[in-house]
């Protein structure tokens, strides 16, 4: 029996889909958000709600599991979920990964970031997984929650649970376009006019869903993995996106002044709306910093690996935003 948490989310709905495609047994664990569509129905996939930060809970839920995938995880770049976010990805990861010891789990595979590798102001080195986390006002809340819980499940590796971290970059693909990446699908369609000079990796989710299972069945433990298709503009990605759409790619250069404005009023319309900002702080600086990340470790030890093309990735995007908005 293999346990999935964060299910119901956009990693995890990928994930779930392709064990159950592969014929395997899945606990499908989901807090708040309940499967929907056809996800309920997956064959081999048992949904079960639970909150993780509630040890009587995960002891429940770990009964009988043999593998764990670790997906569940707040994502945010606004400023009022810090604390929420800092205290549940830390300390739900805690209480998975010292269950999974208990319980004599063969192996967990823990979905982190390449935001947990912490960003530099020298943009032209590559990051690679031997980097070392650093206080710096280019990391993100959100990186240094991933950090910290990363630490969790090397203190249980240590102690001996058997575990591989995967550093995805920005995934790509079908979601919710309301939310995540897969909104800015949505964006592009609105044909928002800025672009800034950031450069980041990126990745389809297709590929990290296969490179979790890859390293599931593999003999690798106690091994990190950057998980990237290849570095790209902001502006290249968001253009390959209009393209696709047949839309007005952004033409409007932003500056970080010009990007501080933006966020700031995109903050304003968001608190009077009650819609999610399109740019927040975080997200601003990010866009504005180039990130270059080294994806040949993950190669080099899964050789029949091969990462999807990143226009292939958007076109695909692209054809679902527009079946379902049509």
């Amino acid at each position: 029996m293999i346990l999935v948490t964060g299910a119901s989310g956009f990693l995890g709905q990928h994930l779930v889909r392709a064990l159950s495609q592969k014929g395997l047994e899945v606990r499908a664990l989901y807090h708040q958000h309940p499967p929907v569509n056809k996800l309920s129905e997956l064959k081999g996939v048992s949904w079960v709600q639970a909150d993780l930060l509630d040890v009587f809970d995960v002891e429940d839920v770990m009964q009988g599991i043999n593998e764990v995938y670790h997906c569940a995880a707040i994502v945010s770049f606004h400023p009022h979920d810090k604390e929420k976010m800092l205290h549940f990805n830390v300390a739900a990861t805690a209480n998975i990964v010292d269950e999974a010891r208990a319980q004599d789990v063969r192996k967990l595979v823990f979905v982190s970031s390449v935001a947990a590798l912490g960003r530099r102001s020298d943009g032209n080195k590559l990051i690679t997984e031997e980097e070392q986390w650093e206080e710096s006002r280019y990391n993100s809340r959100y990186g240094l929650s991933k950090h910290l819980a990363e630490l969790e499940v090397w203190r249980a590796a240590a102690e001996g649970l058997n575990a591989v971290v995967i550093n995805p970059a920005i995934i790509l693909g079908e979601g919710n376009w309301e939310e995540g990446s897969a909104r800015l699908m949505k964006v592009v369609s609105n044909e928002f006019p800025f672009y800034t000079g950031g450069i980041n990796g990126w990745v389809d989710v297709l590929d990290v869903v296969e490179s979790m299972i890859a390293l599931m069945n593999s003999d690798i433990v106690q091994e990190r993995f950057i998980v990237s298709a290849g570095n790209y503009a902001y502006k290249d990605i968001f253009s390959k996106m209009a393209e696709a759409l047949n839309k007005k790619p952004p033409h409007i250069h932003a500056g970080r002044l010009m990007t501080a404005l933006v966020w700031r009023w995109s903050m304003i319309k968001s608190s009077l709306s009650g819609h999610t900002a399109t740019i927040t702080r975080e997200t601003a600086s990010t866009a504005q910093n180039a990130a270059r990340y080294d994806n040949t470790k993950l190669l080099k030890l899964l050789p029949d690996f091969r990462y999807r093309p990143v226009q292939e990735t958007i076109a695909r995007m692209a054809r679902a935003f527009q079946q379902q908005t049509e």
